[in-house]
């Protein structure tokens, strides 16, 4: 009997994060650089790993630019 799994998963995690000059042109709050890692899994078994950096909005999230 054989089993097929297909189930991936991908999660975006901030590392860390500095304020910088900047506002959000959403929502007027200060921006922020933060060092992401992008996680993809395959049926829990995380199998690739990337590491970047973004500007996001530290009162909102948004993301305002990413550097890959």
């Amino acid at each position: 009997m054989a089993f097929l799994c297909f189930l991936v998963d991908q999660r975006k995690q901030v590392r860390g994060r500095k304020p910088v000059a900047g506002q959000c042109s959403r929502c007027g709050g200060g921006a922020v650089v933060a060092d992401m890692t992008t996680s993809t899994r395959f049926c829990r078994v995380p199998f690739y790993r990337k590491y970047w950096r973004a500007i996001l909005c530290g009162f909102c999230g948004a993301l305002l630019r990413s550097y890959h």
